[in-house]
């Protein structure tokens, strides 16, 4: 069986977990190129003889337009192989479970349960299929179901043969550690714009993004006996937690959600002679961005006039921008996804801007344009994560439509033969 189910479950037990602290280039983590080879050998099969992986561990494809519709755009689909280091995605056993309402039991002999009260999104689902893994590890269809739906559309396409446009096919490592668009090659790909397929529930599309920042604060303190340290130990570690503690306490991740950004404490480690914390800071807005970076400067500086000059090392590097700002003058590719999803079954498609990164932000900050497909999945980078077999199916329908090409036709305005 090569339905999007069966790939998705192959590709989710083949380990590609990315590593931030591995190597510094493309991939972090060989097991990477497991998943790549396998892609380029599936590819292959299905008659896409132009694929191939190269050093970075970068699948590339392309299927070319249908006669009669060359003068389409020609569309990318990408999705990215790596999964996320926050839980491991080793020995991943996936489970369908027929959903009847009420709490999943995912390993009884654990004791290991998804409670409907902790994740109320569940209830939408009842009397639908869930893929879920034992809860011993993630799941990972972040974002192999969008691997699953690019591979599974791709496959229809060439035994279709209904009318489309180029299509271009992408597959990126490392995107869970921030550098998976790093060494893609955007000239080579070849496509005229281009949809990540990495979003949640499947009735949702994405064209926003946080603007984003990592802060590393170093602490320098003065260790000494505590026997003897009166008026001269300054303890970094308390000093990092009394910076902290200045940040506003209730815009964390826990206590925000829309359109409102954050400061999140990543790491802290360290001893009494010196600690390290590291800080994401986002905010949709470029304005609050900046406000904040501002505002954790300002209260280094306070740390600095409390405990002595040179207590606090600051060093702050912007990771990527909301893609907004470049998509909103070219929204009918936007377009082109709300209506491909509604030609894919889903009645009233939403928008949600993204609380995150995604290869499509930074690609589009390269000139590949790529707002954001669903794939279906809840509850990312955890133990509790799940994909709806109705959501992957219904997903291979809004690719096969947005690359459609009556479709493309009416939305995008190519010219009529």
């Amino acid at each position: 069986m090569n339905d999007v189910v069966s790939r998705f479950i192959r590709y989710a037990e083949t380990f590609t977990e990315s590593d931030p602290y591995g190597r510094p280039d493309t991939p972090s983590t060989d097991c990477q190129f497991d998943l790549a080879r396998m892609l380029v050998n599936e590819l292959k099969e299905l008659g896409v003889e132009n694929a191939f992986v190269d050093e970075k561990c970068y699948v590339y494809g392309k299927i070319p337009a249908t006669p009669g519709c060359e003068d389409l755009p020609a569309i990318g689909l990408i999705a990215h192989m790596d999964t996320s280091p926050d839980l491991t995605g080793k020995n991943v056993k996936p489970q369908i479970i027929h959903y009847q309402g009420g709490d999943v039991v995912l390993n009884s002999e654990q004791g290991i349960v998804m409670r409907q009260e902790d994740f109320p999104d569940l209830a939408k689902y009842q009397g639908q299929d869930l893929i879920c893994t034992d809860g011993t590890t993630l799941l990972g269809a972040d974002d192999k179901a969008g691997v699953a739906i690019i591979m599974r559309a791709v496959e229809e396409l060439l035994a279709e043969n209904a009318p489309h446009g180029a299509v271009c096919i992408g597959f990126t490592p490392d995107e869970e550690i921030g550098k998976g668009a790093s060494n893609f090659d955007v000239e080579g790909f070849g496509a005229d714009f281009a949809y990540t397929v990495d979003g949640g529930e499947i009735t949702d599309y994405e064209y926003e993004t946080f603007n984003a920042a990592q802060a590393v604060v170093t602490v320098n303190g003065f260790s000494i006996h505590p026997g003897s340290s009166k008026d001269k130990m300054r303890n970094a570690l308390l000093i990092a937690m009394e910076l902290n503690s200045l940040l506003p306490p209730l815009e964390t991740p826990r206590h925000t959600e829309g359109y409102e950004g954050f400061f999140h404490l990543q790491e802290m480690e360290g001893r009494c002679e010196q600690a390290r914390m590291v800080y994401i800071i986002r905010d949709h807005s470029m304005e609050r961005f900046q406000e904040r970076k501002a505002l954790l400067e300002k209260t280094a500086r306070q740390i600095d006039r409390r405990w002595g000059e040179g207590t606090v090392q600051l060093e702050v590097t912007d990771q990527y921008y909301n893609m907004r700002e470049i998509l909103k003058d070219h929204m009918e590719i936007v377009t082109l996804a709300e209506e491909a999803m509604k030609a894919g079954g889903i009645a009233q498609p939403t928008h949600m801007p993204v609380r995150g990164g995604t290869d499509g932000c930074m690609l589009t900050y390269k000139g590949l344009l790529c707002p954001n497909l669903p794939t279906g999945g809840h509850n990312a980078h955890g133990r509790f994560e799940f994909v709806p077999v109705q959501s992957l199916q219904t997903g291979v329908k809004i690719v096969k439509q947005v690359v459609g090409e009556a479709l493309v036709r009416r939305v995008i305005g190519g010219k009529g033969n």
